[in-house]
């Protein structure tokens, strides 16, 4: 075992010489590493030998023993001292208990008396040794499950099993850093449906993983773990705008992960909180805006926050939940499945209750979850009651087969009047973005970041909407609208080709005449030529 360390401190060289002589420090357990004549040469060889004891004299030069321990105990307070006084010192020595010596020694110095302290003093450093030792093994322990505790610390919180008053003490405990103020989660599901051929599903969710570990964690501050078959970021935003660059980037990543990979992934992006106790809501929405890649396709990003129309942020009554399929359902969309899951709902409905009165509230709060969706969806559920005047009353009569069809007409009707709200909401999006390609045309930097950016929606969201309502991309859509306008100048004015290129936004007169080749088959010249002379 490695030898405790030893300074001794004298302004007498022949006590040093005489103590390292006659005590057998090897048999002790401790080895001289160095001495000095002051205090001020001992602290300076402190520094640089770091012994574990420390002999000194009290009466020295410059700084006497006693000054020399208060600074030891202040700047290096492991190490043990052992001070040497002269009779006439002993007793003001003794006063200077704070100062935390291991043992006062009179001199002359006793070889036994000194062995004796040192192998007192060594069975100290052994137990403090091995405390250090224990706490060493314990840090190490702790540290290598640190990743495993923070993982499970991340899935209480999406759980909504973590109160805002734990919160906290959990981050330090298990020394998270991220203090928002905002904060988001995304949920990237990687089909099992669309494998490259020869690679196991479950080993390309895990390089899917691993690839938003190297590209998307160094690129946002976040934390990325795995939950349910999904891997999920939680994400620590400057601002709440913030969300749409960060959709963006989970865009981007999914388009490479398909293109580079063979993985389709689909990532859903939930809506900005401001504290990570209600992250859970974050998550919530993510996973439910993975669900509506059956609407806007896979290898994507979608943000809850973006689809229309934006679903107020209602916690869910206790009765409400039981109707959550069904709801998802008909926000989707889908005929058959709402169909399908009415039937399930109505087999529930009936197999739980176990009276007529349990029945009869049963079928109440199944009404007044109805009406909370419809409010939470800007819609009116009087509107689509198919005739009946007083819900609370006529629907418990009904038998299974009737509510069964009235459930399923009304369901999917929802489901329509939904979809033509997001038809419109888009229609509406799409119109306000060529009203600013007719007002901006001009503008040399007018792109699609600029045009998202003032709409407040992210490039992928826009991008989606944009093509599905009008057919083309939107960059395709702009230089049309900039060459027919630079067509229409060619013809009705003589202003030369860099000055029309100008006013349709192209600072680079070669560059535009390309585009505008490559639009109408021919230069800008060759095109005014050819319609003077019709």
């Amino acid at each position: 075992m490695e030898k405790y360390k030893v300074l001794l401190v004298d302004d007498e060289a022949e006590v040093i010489e005489v103590i390292e002589q006659r005590i057998q420090w090897d048999d002790l357990g401790f080895t001289v590493v160095g001495n000095a004549t002051n205090g001020v040469k001992a602290l300076e060889l402190v520094e640089k030998l770091q012994p574990d004891v420390v002999i000194t004299d009290i009466k020295m030069p410059y700084m006497d023993g006693l000054e020399l321990s208060r600074r030891l105990n202040r700047d290096f307070q492991n190490i043990h001292i052992i001070i040497f006084t002269g009779f006439d010192e002993f007793e003001y020595a003794k006063e200077a208990v704070h100062l935390e010596v291991e043992e006062y020694m009179l001199k002359p110095i006793n070889a036994t008396e000194l062995s004796d302290c040192l192998k007192r003093l060594k069975d100290t450093l052994d137990r403090e040794r091995e405390e250090k030792l224990n706490v060493t093994r314990l840090e190490n322990y702790f540290n290598a499950a640190l990743p495993v505790l923070q993982n499970n610390f991340f899935v209480s919180l999406i759980e909504g099993r973590v109160t805002e008053e734990n919160c906290g003490k959990f981050f330090a405990a298990y020394q998270i850093d991220m203090k928002g103020p905002y904060y988001g989660c995304a949920v990237f599901h990687t089909s099992e449906h669309h494998v490259p051929d020869g690679m196991n599903p479950l080993l390309l969710a895990m390089s899917v993983e691993h690839e938003i570990k190297e590209r998307l964690a160094t690129e946002w501050k976040s934390r990325v773990f795995s939950y349910l078959g999904n891997t999920l970021m939680l994400i620590e935003l400057s601002s709440e705008d913030a969300i749409v660059q960060f959709t963006d980037s989970c865009d981007r990543f999914c388009k490479w992960a398909y293109r580079v990979m063979g993985a389709v992934v689909t990532a859903g992006i939930g809506r900005v909180c401001d504290n990570m106790a209600n992250i859970k809501t974050s998550y919530d929405g993510a996973r439910e805006a993975v669900s509506y890649r059956v609407l806007y396709g896979t290898k994507r990003a979608i943000n809850i926050a973006e689809l229309a129309p934006k679903e107020q942020e209602t916690t869910l009554q206790p009765e409400d939940t039981r109707m959550h399929d069904l709801f998802k359902a008909i926000h989707l969309g889908l005929k058959e499945e709402i169909e399908k899951v009415v039937v399930n709902e109505i087999e529930k409905l009936h197999s739980n209750a176990q009276t007529v009165s349990q029945y009869n509230l049963a079928i109440m709060e199944m009404v007044g979850a109805f009406y909370r969706f419809c409010a939470n969806n800007f819609l009116d559920f009087n509107d689509h009651l198919h005739g009946i005047q007083n819900p609370y009353e006529t629907i418990p009569q009904m038998d299974e087969s009737t509510l069964t069809a009235w459930m399923q007409g009304v369901s999917v009707e929802l489901g329509e009047q939904l979809k033509n709200a997001r038809n419109s909401t888009s229609r509406r999006l799409v119109t306000d973005a060529q009203n600013l390609v007719r007002e901006r045309y001009m503008e040399p930097d007018l792109s699609l970041d600029t045009i998202c950016s003032v709409l407040g929606v992210s490039n992928s969201y826009f991008s989606s909407v944009f093509k599905k309502e009008t057919g083309k991309a939107f960059i395709t859509y702009l230089t049309d609208y900039r060459m027919d306008h630079a067509a229409t100048l060619i013809l009705e004015t003589n202003e030369k080709s860099y000055q029309i290129a100008e006013r349709v936004g192209y600072l680079d007169a070669n560059y535009f005449s390309y585009v505008f080749k490559k639009r109408f088959g021919v230069s800008p010249s060759k095109y005014r030529a050819q319609h003077t002379n019709q």
